[in-house]
């Protein structure tokens, strides 16, 4: 039973992106061209291009029809993200659209200082360097940002609330992540045991699940950073594997097969960096555009996963939850 849908017309989600064939140059080019430039991979990435295509679609842009646009996925590959980034420069996109963390960014950043440049992602913009303010950007840069890392300490009271005899609890994180300090405390106030563990790279997302199942917790709180977003069916699989209750950052997560997730709705972002995107190749400023922020918080409980895991989650918990998935 769906409490909300994620997505209006989510039909336009499972179609592949449009590959069109490069051009040398961008006069040659009947209607404008936006360079997606995203940080995790294509098959997974199909939700938020929709919600992205939306967004453009509000400005009245249509891929295909009026637009173009040529997608760059980095797999989580920092090492890729300067080339991809130089990639679009050379290819004459009108614009650059990225979605991910500050690193891709500022990547984009350092390729142009000439080509409007419009982020999604959840940190503070200013502090990172990618503006010079929220209201008046300056430059070619602006975006929309999400709440990320207020939310993860909620997160933990609903893991627990959902297996309050669970003593222990894992924490995956990216490195240095400044939620730490918070969410320890959180877990003093609960009463349970916190073990950490941090992964920067699919391939060490194994390695620290592994870590954290040594130390015989009994639950898992996920990461925020874009990289615990496009890697949802792996840590699903891990979690359904040692039949491990886990709360997640994103919706994806559990419609990947997870428990339960907390956090911002990146579709909604997705769709308002589109309209951003459509006002600028309508002939708006990037440093004139105030940096947006998206509000939109979705808590949405998996009950086959619960059911597989032998778990009741409380009412209370369902009444809350924004959307509850049992097909």
């Amino acid at each position: 039973m769906r409490r909300r849908e994620f997505i209006a017309g989510m039909g336009g989600a499972a179609t592949l992106p449009i590959a069109w064939p490069r051009m040398a140059q961008a006069q040659q080019r009947p209607v404008p061209v936006i360079g997606y430039f995203d940080v995790g991979t294509e098959d997974f990435d199909r939700p938020l291009v929709a919600a992205f295509r939306r967004g453009l679609g509000e400005q009245g842009y249509v891929e295909g029809r009026n637009v173009e646009i040529l997608y760059r996925y980095a797999q989580a590959r920092g090492d890729r993200y300067p080339a991809l980034a130089d990639e679009l420069v050379r290819d004459r996109v009108s614009v650059i659209y990225v979605a991910g963390g500050p690193q891709l960014v500022l990547a984009a950043k350092s390729a142009t200082a000439t080509i409007p440049i419009v982020f999604v992602n959840g940190v503070d913009p200013v502090r990172t360097g990618l503006v010079a303010s929220v209201n008046r950007p300056g430059g070619n840069v602006t975006g929309v940002t999400f709440l990320s890392q207020e939310l993860t300490a909620k997160r933990l009271e609903l893991l627990h609330e959902a297996v309050p005899t669970v003593t222990s609890i894992g924490l995956l994180v990216g490195p240095g992540d400044p939620t730490i300090l918070e969410t320890e405390q959180a877990a003093r106030g609960l009463g349970v045991r916190l073990t950490i563990a941090s992964a920067s790279i699919p391939s060490e997302i194994d390695v620290a699940f592994a870590t954290l199942i040594q130390q015989g917790i009994g639950a898992l709180l996920g990461g925020r950073q874009g990289l615990f977003l496009f890697t949802a069916p792996q840590l699903a699989a891990l979690a359904a594997r040692h039949k491990l209750p886990t709360i997640y950052a994103f919706r994806e997560s559990v419609v990947a097969g997870g428990l339960m997730s907390y956090g911002a709705s990146i579709a909604d972002a997705a769709r308002i960096a589109g309209i951003y995107t459509g006002r600028i190749l309508k002939g708006e400023k990037p440093a004139d555009l105030p940096v947006q922020q998206s509000t939109g918080i979705d808590f949405v409980i998996n009950q086959r996963t619960a059911k597989a895991l032998g778990i009741d989650i409380p009412l209370k918990l369902q009444a809350f939850a924004t959307e509850v998935i049992d097909e």
